[in-house]
């Protein structure tokens, strides 16, 4: 959400923007401030975007007259994930189906059915429900097991993500393994060469596709040596960010690169979608160091990728989404009841603040975009916030993707 990217530009600058101030249902308006990230910076566009789920809404009114509105009633990834995947709307737990329990097709399926390659990226295990948004369709997000299935037997090109059953949060190897996001029999059947991936999990076989050093016409399937996230999830309280040491694993930043060195050999296109789910984590866990930890991880991944498209590619053909599913812990200012009060903070230190929920929010996120398709997204807004200005849904982007880039016929 928009302050949590706040939270890890005053960490990085001192600096920071969104901030919201005033009364409860008073006339409230968001503070400018100066870009800090690069898709803050000159040539991207920013909307923001509602993101509930079927059967919800987004009350431009009651979100800045009530304070506890947007807790209410919210989406959960695997139905913000469906949304922007498919362009359909579905019940909170239902995965690549719509309300009727109907599988739909997906912008990764599209790319592949017009000749394209495809793939996924996560920081938290790659069958979890924002990567599996864009590969599989089941009725429940918590059926782990069937939804790795589905992936591995699938068309993507490139996997990426935690999940390792042989490892704990601490990337320390373990005994026994635990095999809670790929069955056993899955798992064997990768590691024997037995699937159409090749397959890895050390760190230096990431550097390496980071490197460029991809072979053709191969899919990789790539298992960072870790339980759940990259980091979040590594053992010891965090008195402020970085406090704990670090795990020694591949970042997100490393997969991305790795993943769009595979992708970008089709000369037809690709579609990468690359989730930072462990912001998400941290927000569940109130825990503001590791949320800018997180944060601070993603933007890397995202001048990764801005770095990738302009030398590799240009934004006359490449089109570059910088958003969230939702927001989680609602994030704010301290002390709030009925008044909200803006982040403060200094660089180097984690901001004055508050979560305000443990659980995810129906406040609308931000939306930045650059490149092929722009303009599309600006003349497809749904809806104005009376404080975050123009939004889309988070149906819009898949339904120009089916319906108008990459329709068919």
């Amino acid at each position: 959400g928009y302050n949590h990217v706040a939270a890890a530009n005053l960490y990085d600058s001192g600096q920071t923007r969104y901030q919201v101030e005033g009364e409860v249902g008073s006339d409230l308006s968001m503070a400018d401030g100066e870009a800090v990230q690069v898709y803050e910076g000159a040539g991207w566009n920013k909307l923001a975007m509602t993101t509930f789920q079927e059967g919800n809404s987004y009350d431009v009114e009651r979100a800045w007259a009530d304070h506890d509105y947007v807790n209410e009633s919210y989406t959960d990834s695997a139905a913000a994930g469906t949304a922007m995947a498919t362009g359909v709307k579905t019940s909170n737990g239902s995965l690549g189906v719509d309300s009727a329990s109907q599988a739909r097709e997906n912008t990764s399926e599209r790319a592949k059915e017009q000749g394209k390659s495809a793939g996924v990226v996560s920081d938290v295990p790659f069958s979890h429900a924002t990567p599996a948004a864009w590969a599989a369709h089941v009725q429940s997000r918590n059926d782990y097991h069937e939804i790795a299935r589905q992936m591995i037997s699938g068309d993507l090109d490139v996997i990426m993500g935690a999940g390792h059953p042989f490892f704990s949060d601490d990337n320390v190897e373990l005994g026994t393994a635990d095999y809670r996001y790929i069955a056993e029999a899955e798992y064997n059947s990768l590691v024997a060469g037995e699937t159409d991936f090749e397959y890895f999990d050390n760190a230096e076989a990431f550097a390496a596709l980071a490197a460029g050093e991809v072979e053709a016409d191969t899919r990789y399937f790539g298992l960072a040596q870790v339980a759940s996230t990259l980091q979040q999830s590594r053992s010891g309280e965090s008195t402020a960010p970085y406090s704990v040491p670090q795990n020694d694993v591949v970042d997100l930043a490393t997969m991305s690169k790795g993943a769009l060195n595979l992708l970008g050999q089709d000369e037809d296109g690709f579609h990468l979608m690359i989730e930072a789910g462990a912001i998400d984590w941290a927000g569940h866990a109130n825990d503001i160091s590791r949320d800018i930890e997180e944060v601070r991880e993603f933007n890397s991944a995202v001048e990764a990728v801005v770095a990738w498209v302009e030398e590799n590619s240009s934004w006359d053909e490449t089109l570059l989404i910088v958003t969230a599913d939702h927001e989680t812990g609602y994030l704010s200012g301290a002390d709030e009841g009925e008044v909200y009060n803006a982040l403060i903070g200094e660089k180097g230190a984690a901001p004055e603040h508050e979560y305000y929920s443990g659980n995810h929010t129906n406040m609308v996120v931000p939306f930045f975009f650059r490149g092929a398709g722009s303009q599309d997204i600006l003349g497809s807004v749904t809806g104005t916030d009376k404080v975050r200005g123009d939004f889309i849904d988070n149906v819009t982007v898949a339904e120009l993707t089916l319906d108008k880039w990459w329709a068919r016929g």
